[in-house]
């Protein structure tokens, strides 16, 4: 009794989780019932399977013993099939009993510019997405992405909220007022002998290019696809002319998470996920430290991007912050990416692309489609028209995972330890080289979702 006591409530939950067998949309048009009307029976034995179970109908026989069978009141509710399924769970020599879903082909973004965005789908160094879209897109879950700030883009607009521009120093911000509620990228270029630089440098729109890996909105007919397509951005600005202070990057990941900043009102909209694609040399600050730890201890998953020196992370901040999820980059082989910071402080390798061209010597040179595309704006200087640009670095890397931390928390609560722990476990090994450490390995985005 004991142990139908124990297969009935195993049924409940099995019956509660198979959700995750109907896909959230679909590349066919099949019907799904909008009950349970056919079940998979298991059994104890093989003497068992000639016993008689009430309630149902025989439809066939399985392979390996099973007995498929329908219910004599057709067109369950899901609680009428949880009801049968404790019923016949309790009989005589029944081992197990499932649902016989109707399941339909993995959906594919509809978006043009998907196929060639091989950093979510390919085998060899992809992160194995489509078939975690199958239940999850990041709805209910926002993820601040402190960078650049951000440029107004079609395939963003809907899933962007009010940020906040957090550069101190107006110079830096060339807004002329410093901080205010605008994070609107107001362009990162210099001119030669600017920023400590011998040459000129235009403007990345790097915070556009890593939102779009967030969460660019999809199958809207139009450019790319989001990791989290229905997860909410919020843009902090924090780096500008020559970069970002420390203490503007510390006050941006309180506010994001929630923490309060003198002068400046609250977030409404706290962050479950904080996406960090920046960094520099040295050890972490203890504001870095400070604000990290407070973001979690409020519930917020920090994303770090490893640095792309092709060095020890230990000596890259915020990187080997502690309380954070440090990601490496891989490129479309499956190898760290040359340039991808590596170490025992990694956590988790993503994909992070390699672009290399006609100057660079043979034997390293790659396309433009082996870097990950994304959002970007044409303006060398100032904001021009959109576009789309494929871009290589761990700072592509990271938005994978935080995007893929937003389809997480969209399923289930969990705490950023949980998360990080969760990630790890469901990773594959990289398929081609890691010298000095790529942590885990690859995120595999189906594995990390199916898990929950």
């Amino acid at each position: 009794m004991m142990k139908n006591r124990h297969r009935a409530a195993m049924i409940s939950a099995c019956l509660a989780a198979s959700g995750l067998a109907m896909p959230a949309f679909s590349a066919s048009a099949a019907p799904v019932p909008s009950g349970y009307d056919q079940f998979i029976v298991t059994f104890s034995d093989a003497a068992a399977r000639g016993v008689t179970l009430s309630g149902v109908t025989t439809v066939r026989e399985m392979a390996g013993g099973g007995l498929v069978v329908r219910p004599a009141a057709r067109g369950l509710d899901r609680a009428g099939a949880q009801r049968l399924m404790g019923q016949l769970a309790r009989q005589a020599g029944v081992a197990s009993v499932e649902p016989d879903l109707i399941v339909t082909a993995q959906a594919v973004p509809n978006d043009p510019r998907y196929p060639e965005q091989w950093h979510y789908f390919e085998p060899t160094g992809g992160m194995n997405l489509p078939g975690a879209w199958d239940t999850a897109d990041g709805t209910g879950v926002t993820v601040a992405v402190i960078d650049t700030g951000i440029v107004e883009h079609s395939d963003l607009a809907a899933n962007v909220l009010p940020g906040y521009d957090f550069i101190s120093d107006a110079a830096s911000a060339r807004d002329g007022d410093g901080r205010d509620a605008d994070p609107t990228d107001e362009g990162d270029w210099y001119a030669a002998g600017e920023c400590g630089q011998v040459n000129p440098s235009n403007s990345s729109w790097h915070g556009t290019h890593v939102a779009g890996t967030v969460a660019a909105v999809s199958n809207n007919g139009v450019g790319v696809a989001g990791v989290a397509s229905k997860a909410k951005i919020l843009p902090l600005r924090v780096l500008g002319k020559c970069g970002g202070r420390t203490s503007d990057i510390a006050d941006a990941i309180t506010w994001a998470s929630g923490g309060r900043v003198p002068r400046v009102d609250v977030n409404p909209n706290p962050a479950k996920v904080i996406n960090m694609s920046l960094g520099g040399s040295g050890r972490c600050a203890q504001a870095y430290q400070r604000a990290i730890n407070g973001a979690v201890s409020r519930g917020t998953t920090v994303v770090v991007a490893a640095g792309n020196s092709n060095a020890d992370v230990a000596n890259f901040t915020p990187a080997n912050c502690s309380n954070t999820v440090t990601v490496a980059s891989n490129d479309r082989q499956g190898n760290r990416a040359f340039y991808s910071n590596f170490g025992a402080l990694i956590d988790v390798t993503a994909p992070g692309g390699e672009v290399r061209n006609e100057t660079d010597p043979p034997g390293t040179r790659t396309k433009p489609q082996d870097g990950v595309l994304s959002t970007l704006n044409a303006g060398a200087t100032v904001a021009a028209a959109e576009s789309y640009q494929t871009y290589m670095g761990t700072s592509m890397a990271a938005p994978h995972v935080a995007g893929l931390a937003a389809l997480m928390l969209g399923e289930t609560s969990l705490a950023p330890a949980q998360v990080e722990s969760t990630l790890k476990a469901h990773v594959r090994p990289l398929p081609g080289t890691c010298t000095g450490g790529c942590g885990a390995g690859i995120v595999d985005a189906t594995a990390t979702i199916a898990a929950l």
